[in-house]
């Protein structure tokens, strides 16, 4: 049975690539390519939880590890609900280190209590001198379905970004990986760096782990940028028993206002990815704003089914769906989300530099990059960054598009930050936000 439904798994995927492969484009703006406004380029494609439901390690929906414990508002932000050890996969290997997962309370966007877990890997490395230090990895969860949490994909070794996390293994370092969107699947709120920060407070805590007095560090890309930089900001206020060494983040959204400006719209040639965003953003928004991202309210009856069909996803089908298909299209007459003053709130409410970073700060983004343009999106914050005295250093990466600047900007951040965990001074500050692009160049 698994086996004739992986092959309809096989066969669907294998569909939709020769589907996607046949669409034509037509043009938006005079030499830059779209797709046309009424056609997406692949049909409904099976999600994710589909293929884990075919392996033998529960997923957390039906694993009673992730239940909220009766007594759960008695616990403090950080406390441990349960642990266990697992085994770490990479590519689905077994790969040689020490793994335990802690289930810990925190609170979402409006101070509720709730529960999510995190994944702390030792490498069998010695350290001496000091205790080991500590990277807290936040990944760019970018899902809306707990199957695409790190706490699942590393036992079952389908983590996307996993491979990234060798190098700092390899240095004798601990690694911290976070389920900072929480069990339900948030996105791009303020509640994702109260679980980086309350994963962190675990982590201290949990005994025979050995890191109660460790240095730690922040990183991640895109959406893992998005929970590290939040954490960040908040560290001061809301955890200020974690000894933050220093944060490194790339590919962040800061201004969420204009990012939905731009991504609820139709943009011309690869630009077009960026569509999927908002699908992702409005989806995993109305779990926690409900009432302003309510869907019967602002969207068509299609554009709600595209919603529904969003729900239980991870970030590749959801990217595959959404992208070159602007939620615009699908909006109830008279309706935008620019015209909902509670969304616009909500936005606002979330944007970052709410409050500015006392720790020392690296940050990257690309000159041009398809799915959060720098020009509005990122570098009016961190002007005000800079203006307000963070202890700052950004350049803008003279390369294009979103997965490039991952790759390019890793090797500083793993040498800035191996830099800050061995007790080296964080360098000089600096502002380096070129963007010799024409203004209005789409993603620029």
């Amino acid at each position: 049975m698994a086996r004739k439904n992986l092959r309809r798994l096989a066969l669907a995927l294998a569909s939709a690539c020769v589907v996607a492969s046949g669409v034509g484009v037509a043009s938006a703006q005079p030499g830059l390519p779209a797709f046309p406004p009424d056609q997406n380029q692949l049909p409904q494609l099976p999600a994710e939880p589909q293929l884990y439901d075919l392996l033998p390690i529960p997923t957390p929906a039906e694993d009673p590890w992730y239940a909220d414990p009766p007594n759960l508002a008695s616990f403090a932000p950080g406390d441990i609900v349960r642990s266990r050890d697992v085994q770490t996969r990479l590519l689905g290997l077994p790969f040689p280190v020490y793994t335990r997962q802690l289930l810990f309370r925190s609170n979402d966007v409006h101070d509720n209590p709730i529960v999510t877990a995190t994944t702390v890997i030792v490498p069998g490395i010695p350290w001496q001198g000091s205790a080991r230090p500590v990277v807290s990895f936040q990944e760019a969860i970018d899902s809306t379905s707990s199957t695409c949490n790190p706490s699942y994909t590393l036992q079952t070794g389908t983590m996307k970004e996993a491979a990234l996390a060798v190098y700092w293994l390899m240095q004798g370092f601990a690694i911290n990986v976070p389920d900072f969107d929480g069990k339900f699947n948030t996105f791009n709120t303020y509640a994702e760096g109260k679980m980086v920060l309350d994963s962190l407070r675990a982590m201290k805590s949990a005994p025979g782990l050995g890191l109660t007095d460790s240095g730690i560090a922040l990183y991640g890309y895109s959406g893992g940028g998005s929970g590290s930089i939040r954490a960040a900001e908040l560290r001061q206020t809301y955890a200020p028993d974690v000894r933050l060494l220093g944060t490194t983040i790339g590919g962040t959204p800061a201004n969420l206002i204009e990012q939905a400006k731009f991504a609820v719209e139709q943009q011309p040639g690869l630009t077009g990815i960026s569509n999927f965003t908002m699908w992702l953003g409005f989806a995993s928004l109305s779990r926690e704003y409900p009432e302003a991202f309510d869907a019967q309210e602002l969207l068509t009856p299609e554009g709600q089914q595209i919603l529904a069909d969003f729900q239980s996803r991870c970030y590749a089908t959801i990217a595959a769906t959404g992208m070159y298909r602007p939620i615009s299209d699908y909006f109830q007459p008279g309706k935008s989300l620019e015209g909902s003053p509670a969304v616009v709130q909500a936005l606002q409410d979330n944007s970052l530099g709410k409050y500015i970073p006392d720790t020392p700060v690296l940050w990257w983004h690309g000159i041009w990059d398809e799915l959060i343009p720098p020009s509005k999106v990122v570098l009016p914050t961190v002007q005000s960054y800079w203006d307000r005295g963070a202890d700052l250093r950004f350049y803008t990466v003279p390369v294009p598009e979103h997965v490039v600047n991952a790759v390019t900007g890793w090797p500083p951040a793993v040498a800035w930050t191996s830099a800050l965990l061995r007790g080296l001074p964080p360098g000089p500050k600096f502002m380096a936000a070129f963007a010799p692009l024409p203004p209005g160049f789409p993603g620029s």
